[in-house]
């Protein structure tokens, strides 16, 4: 029965785990398919070319696994290869880029930070995005530099991170920002230590509920919610190793599995 069949999730590695954690506790009775393409992480150096290349191979490998929608948790991935993946495939397929919009409607110092990888600050995507939203209003872009591979190794709070995030933040704090905009997947994971580095006033924005919402108003638009309520099937595969994952979803290892796969 389609209604059964899984939410699919592809990430450019570990960090789109906070994009399924969002869409797992608004829809807690899903099945859902994880994929962490960790062994080419990360996609923000890679070319338009490359990074549609693997959005492909990944959507592929969820279709093929019996998937019902896909959502790209991945900021590079959508802003570079979704308008492709879109006109390619007939199933749904969600997105997700940096929450621009409400940050430039809600400032009031009327500057904002987007920290985001290097792929999606350089896209049409966030450009054309920027440019609608962000007129009169003072945007400090910060390519968020070997952030993920800290990530991906679940290093969240050592000396290294902790180095780099300052010399990402402080230029930020000088601009008077009130709202960052977090512009990656993997940056989520990153919130506990931004809040002991931000002054009280500047508010941290990710993307992560919105997708959530997103996929569930499309689900329901077309009558495919799962209506069982038994336990879902939470899946979880990486190209790499499994310990980060582990790791970022320790709060779930009783209802997950996680597996090493090629692919």
């Amino acid at each position: 029965m389609k209604n059964n069949a899984a939410i699919g999730i592809f990430d450019s590695g570990v960090g789109g785990s906070s994009i399924w954690q969002e869409i797992h506790k608004l829809l807690p009775f899903e099945n859902t398919i994880y994929l962490a393409d960790s062994k080419n992480a990360p996609y923000g150096h890679k070319s338009k070319e490359e990074i549609t290349a693997l959005s492909v191979k990944n959507v592929e490998r969820l279709i093929s696994l019996g998937c019902k929608i896909i959502v790209v948790a991945c900021n590079t991935a959508t802003t570079n290869a979704i308008s492709q993946l879109r006109a390619t495939y007939s199933i749904p397929i969600i997105g997700i880029e940096p929450a621009i919009k409400p940050a430039a409607l809600k400032t009031t110092s009327k500057s904002i930070g987007i920290l985001a990888t290097k792929g999606t600050l350089s896209s049409l995507l966030f450009h054309k995005t920027a440019m609608e939203h962000t007129k009169d209003i003072k945007m400090l872009e910060i390519v968020g530099e070997g952030l993920v591979p800290l990530i991906e190794k679940g290093n969240l709070e050592g000396p290294e991170m902790v180095n780099l995030l300052q010399k990402y933040v402080t230029p930020m704090i000088e601009a008077d920002i009130d709202y960052l905009v977090l512009g990656c997947s993997h940056y989520p994971y990153l919130i506990p230590l931004l809040r002991k580095m931000l002054p009280p006033h500047i508010q941290i924005i990710d993307s992560g509920e919105a997708v959530a919402r997103h996929t569930q108003y499309t689900l329901a638009s077309i009558d495919l919610l799962r209506k069982e309520t038994s336990p879902p099937k939470l899946q979880f595969f990486t190209n790499n190793t499994t310990e980060a994952l582990e790791f970022l979803l320790q709060d779930y290892s009783e209802e997950i599995s996680v597996e090493k796969k090629d692919f």
